[in-house]
C-alpha cells in the first residue's frame, strides 16, 4: 500500500515537473503567463516565481505587469526568500504609488523583516528595521486596519529588546559583575520607560548596587552603602505598592544596620 502510494506520488511529481518543462520552454508569452498564474494559484510559489522572474522584463509597461509584479513579490515571500520579497515589495511601491494594493505592499515590506527577528539572545538589527516601518507605516496611514497591526507589531518588537536589555543586565548580575549590572538595568529603565518591569529593574539596581557596595574596599563602602539607600528611596517614591516593596524595605533596615555597623567599628578601631 505504501509502496503504492510512493509510486503515485512519483508520477505526479514527475508530470508536474513535465508540464513546467513544458511551460519554461515556450515561446509563448502569455501561455507562460497565465501558467505562472496557474502554478501561483496552485501555491507552487517556486515554478511561479521562475517564470515571473522570465516575464518580469518582458511585461513592463504593459497592462499585466501590476498583477505580474505582485504575485512575483508575494512569490518570493512564500518561499521564505526575505531579501528579494523586500525588495520587490519596495520597488512596487516606487513603481506602483497609487496602486490600490500600494498600503499592502508598503506593510508587507515592514513585515517581511518581522519575520526575519530572531531571539531576543541574537542580533536584533531586523527587529529595529521592523520597529521603524512599521513606525513609519503607522504614521502614513493612520487610519489603515494594517495601521493597527503595525503599532501590535512594534510593541512585540520592543518587548524583545527590552528582553535582550535585560536578558544582558542579568547576566553581568549572574557574572558578579554588580556595577555594570546596576548600570545596564538602569538604561533599560531609560531606554523602555513605559515598562510594566520597572520595580524589578529598580529592584535589580538596588540589589546590585549593594552587592557592590558588600565587596567593597572600607574606604568606598560608606560611599556605595548610600548608594543603595539612595536608590531605595527612588524606589520608594517610584513603586511605593510595588509587589517587591517588602524586599526593598528589608535590604534598607540591612543596609542602614551595615552602616551602623561599620561606623561603630571604625570607632572602635580609633581608639
Amino acid at each position: 500500500m505504501r509502496l503504492s502510494i510512493f509510486i503515485l506520488s512519483l508520477v505526479v511529481l514527475l508530470s508536474s515537473c513535465t508540464e513546467f518543462t513544458k511551460v519554461q520552454k515556450s515561446n509563448d508569452y502569455e501561455y507562460k503567463l497565465r501558467m505562472a498564474d496557474k502554478f501561483y494559484l496552485n501555491e507552487k510559489y517556486n515554478w511561479a516565481s521562475q517564470l515571473y522572474a522570465e516575464l518580469f522584463p518582458l511585461y513592463k509597461g504593459q497592462p499585466q505587469f501590476e498583477d505580474l509584479f505582485y504575485k512575483y513579490a508575494y512569490s518570493a515571500y512564500n518561499l521564505k526568500d526575505w531579501m528579494n520579497a523586500e525588495n520587490l515589495f519596495k520597488q512596487f511601491v516606487d513603481v506602483f504609488p497609487t496602486s490600490s494594493r500600494a498600503e499592502e505592499m508598503e506593510f508587507m515590506r515592514a513585515y517581511t523583516f518581522y519575520r526575519q527577528s530572531p531571539k531576543p539572545d541574537l542580533d536584533q538589527t531586523n527587529t529595529q528595521r521592523t520597529i521603524g516601518l512599521m513606525q513609519t507605516f503607522a504614521n502614513m496611514h493612520p487610519k489603515s486596519e494594517r495601521a493597527k497591526e503595525a503599532l501590535a507589531i512594534i510593541e512585540i518588537c520592543r518587548n524583545k529588546l527590552e528582553d535582550k536589555a535585560s536578558n544582558s543586565a542579568q547576566l553581568y548580575y549572574n557574572m558578579r559583575q554588580y556595577k555594570a549590572a546596576a548600570i545596564a538595568f538602569n538604561s533599560v529603565l531609560e531606554d523602555f520607560p513605559d515598562t510594566q518591569r520597572g520595580d524589578l529593574y529598580k529592584l535589580n539596581i538596588i540589589k546590585s548596587y549593594y552587592n557592590y557596595a558588600e565587596r567593597s574596599i572600607d574606604t568606598k563602602k560608606i560611599e556605595r552603602y548610600e548608594k543603595v539607600i539612595i536608590e531605595i528611596n527612588d524606589f520608594i517614591d517610584r513603586y511605593e505598592n510595588s509587589q517587591y516593596r517588602k524586599q526593598v524595605d528589608d535590604l534598607l533596615n540591612i543596609t542602614q544596620n551595615n552602616i551602623k555597623a561599620f561606623n561603630n567599628e571604625q570607632i572602635k578601631t580609633a581608639d
